[in-house]
């Protein structure tokens, strides 16, 4: 009996793989035979030479993996040796090597573009201890040159960007502004204090003049407040400019504008920027930046909330524009009555009635109406015609009560004896949340007019809302922030941006105007909004220039409304295909439309009105927008009145009945 002990199978195989491994000559030919991973492959080694690189490097080429470890072991000597030595092929070594050189000659033309050595990437393909084939190790190699390519290029458009703005020159690039001699006088108070009265009999005096407003109703309210006018005897020839709506007078010395659409080219006397404390807006805050740092007037009247004042003092002295501020207090008293309202019963003539959203508002005047009382309707879906119209209503004596939601808080003057809160609770776009005590305090203000009621009086409608708004009306309202004036992308700013970084995408140069420009010390910050952010992602895949894509971005449409998306879609796909988009009259279509699809096609054809004033080769028919955005305004207000009317005959059916059935007992 032999002491010689018998090999283990794996041991065999060490054996049998070394022995394959001389029989076949491999190590001469810079093959080896290997077992890692799970796997048992050939690996070939080699030197690829180029314009003086000497890469050397250990790969598996792409039939290199011959099997699994348990499979490799059940295959008898003679499988083994045919496998091996049918992968193990001249071709095979010279097909790699060719592929190798390839790549070192791709990875070093690349890394010299951007001043490499391209060594950081090659010298791994000695080192790697892989059963991967060369492909696969050559793909990751390249992804990180791309990512270091992405990343360097990346850096290198940041800091043209950078370059290229400067916020803290902002100022600046209001040139006529800029340049003449300004000063500032603040017209602060609350709701109710005459300021807008005092700025507007000024800039009524001035020889020239403009009114910037917060929104398309007070434009035109204050329109035809300087068309009435007559200042030392004579008529005021104004002109009335908002995104939709350019009524423009011939020979026009003032000019009434939504803030956005201010004119910086043109030099005025005076001019009037309300609502300042909009600066602290998070969507629209750029533009009253932009209106205290460029209107070019010799005087500007800052009008609005005292928690503005801070803020001011802060730009008045950045821009070195000398300031008076005059803090009016409110000249008819405010109190809130000692119980909430209720029941409806208890609601009384000259009520404002508060609710937040459309559906709400519409809910609360059917219960009131059918209580025998008429009711005026405003909200923000409802065209400035509209609201003027129901407004109006409620003015004249021919509603009893006004319902709406806080777009009575801003504008429209009205004779408002008490407010009436049905909640204090308010969605911000996000969630509920409960409204803020400045926002609280400017719908409350519009209650006891100053020439018509001696007293004002705010209420909850239940006995929550009536102690919130209780503590909220002694809450003191924070300042609006003193730094941080929110500055908005230009076209010219964007087209700097694309010029030195070669980009076109909307969503990289916005993306580059807030994180990449020079902020050197946060007084001045970018800001963009959300919409036209998600705007940009979509406007993107269509062949569009930055121009035409930064235009339809900013069209004002809520994209949260299909039949208005649809058609915000449709335009920006005809501007795409360079087509001529022109309106159809609707014949009688309106008449079969609900008061909601009504609503929604007057804010379209304004929409469209709006393209046409910057775009009118495309969309030309501006003037049929408008008349058919005025018939859709009439509609809704005849809708409303027949609502009213439909809502109080009912009531009266129901007094009719009540009464009968009396009688018949």
């Amino acid at each position: 009996m032999s002491n010689i002990p018998t090999p283990a199978p794996d041991e065999h195989n060490e054996h049998d793989d070394a022995f394959l491994e001389r029989e076949l000559g491999l190590a001469a030919r810079g093959i080896e035979l290997v077992k890692m991973e799970g796997r048992v492959f050939l690996r070939f080694s080699g030197e690829a030479r180029y314009e003086g690189l000497r890469v050397p490097y250990r790969l598996v080429p792409s039939h290199g993996v011959l099997a699994k470890p348990s499979k490799w072991r059940k295959m008898d000597p003679q499988a083994r040796r045919e496998l091996v030595a049918g992968r193990a092929t001249e071709d095979a070594v010279q097909r790699l090597h060719s592929d190798t050189w390839e790549f070192v000659r791709d990875i070093a033309e690349e890394a010299d573009e951007f001043g490499w050595d391209p060594m950081l990437f090659l010298d791994v393909l000695a080192e790697l201890e892989t059963s991967e084939p060369a492909e696969y190790v050559f793909q990751r190699i390249s992804q990180r040159l791309t990512h270091a390519a992405e990343r360097e290029q990346e850096e290198r458009h940041a800091a043209r960007t950078k370059e290229s703005i400067n916020l803290a020159e902002y100022p600046q690039s209001f040139e006529v502004a800029h340049r003449m001699p300004r000063k500032f006088i603040a017209l602060l108070g609350p709701t109710n204090s005459g300021k807008t009265h005092r700025a507007m009999e000024a800039l009524a005096k001035a020889g020239s003049g403009v009114y910037l407003a917060p929104l398309r109703l007070l434009a035109l309210e204050n329109y035809e407040r300087l068309q009435a006018a007559r200042p030392h005897g004579r008529e005021i020839k104004v002109s009335l400019v908002t995104g939709e709506e350019r009524r423009l007078a011939e020979g026009a010395t003032h000019v009434a504008s939504t803030v956005e659409m201010l004119d910086t080219k043109t030099a005025v006397e005076v001019a009037v920027i309300d609502e300042i404390q909009m600066l602290a807006d998070r969507d629209r805050g750029a533009a009253w930046t932009a209106a205290v740092c460029g209107a070019p007037a010799s005087t500007v009247y800052l009008v609005g909330a005292p928690e503005a004042r801070r803020a001011i003092e802060a730009l008045a002295e950045r821009l070195e524009v000398p300031l008076e501020v005059h803090v009016l207090k409110r000249m008819a008293p405010l109190a809130m009555e000692p119980l909430p309202v209720r029941k409806l019963s208890n609601l009384r003539r000259g009520d404002a009635v508060i609710a937040f959203s459309r559906r709400e508002v519409l809910m609360w005047r059917d219960m009131i109406t059918e209580k025998g009382l008429s009711v005026a309707t405003v909200y923000g879906n409802l065209s400035p015609e509209v609201r003027r119209a129901q407004a109006e209503r409620f003015r004249e004596g021919q509603a009893d009560i006004v319902v709406g939601t806080d777009a009575l808080a801003m504008g429209l003057n009205m004779p408002i004896a008490r407010i009436v809160m049905t909640t204090a609770v308010k969605y911000n776009g996000y969630e509920e949340e409960e409204i803020s005590a400045a926002l609280a305090k400017q719908i409350a203000g519009r209650a006891g007019r100053y020439g018509v009621h001696e007293e004002g009086f705010v209420a909850g409608y239940d006995d929550d809302t009536h102690e919130v708004m209780r503590a909220l009306m002694k809450e003191k309202i924070p300042p609006v922030a003193a730094t941080g004036f929110a500055v908005a992308p230009s076209l010219e700013q964007l087209h700097r941006i694309s010029s030195v970084t070669g980009e076109t995408s909307l969503v990289k140069l916005l993306r580059r105007f807030v994180h990449n420009i020079d902020v050197p010390d946060g007084f001045f910050y970018p800001r963009i909004t959300e919409e036209q952010n998600e705007r940009a992602e979509w406007l993107d895949t269509l062949p569009l220039s930055v121009a035409e894509k930064f235009m339809l971005s900013l069209v004002p449409i809520s994209s949260k409304v299909p039949v208005l998306q649809s058609a915000w879609e449709h335009w920006s796909l005809s501007l795409a295909k360079k087509k001529i988009c022109k309106l159809q009259p609707h014949a009688q279509e309106l008449f079969w439309m609900n008061l909601q699809e009504v609503e929604d096609t007057c804010r379209m054809y304004s929409a469209y009105a709006w393209l046409g004033y910057r775009a009118p080769e495309h969309f030309p028919s501006i003037g049929m927008a408008q008349e058919l955005a005025r018939e859709a305004s009439e509609r809704v207000d005849a809708l409303l009145q027949q609502q009213n009317a439909a809502a109080r005959k009912r009531q009266g059916g129901k007094q009719g009945g009540k009464q009968g059935a009396r009688r018949g007992r």
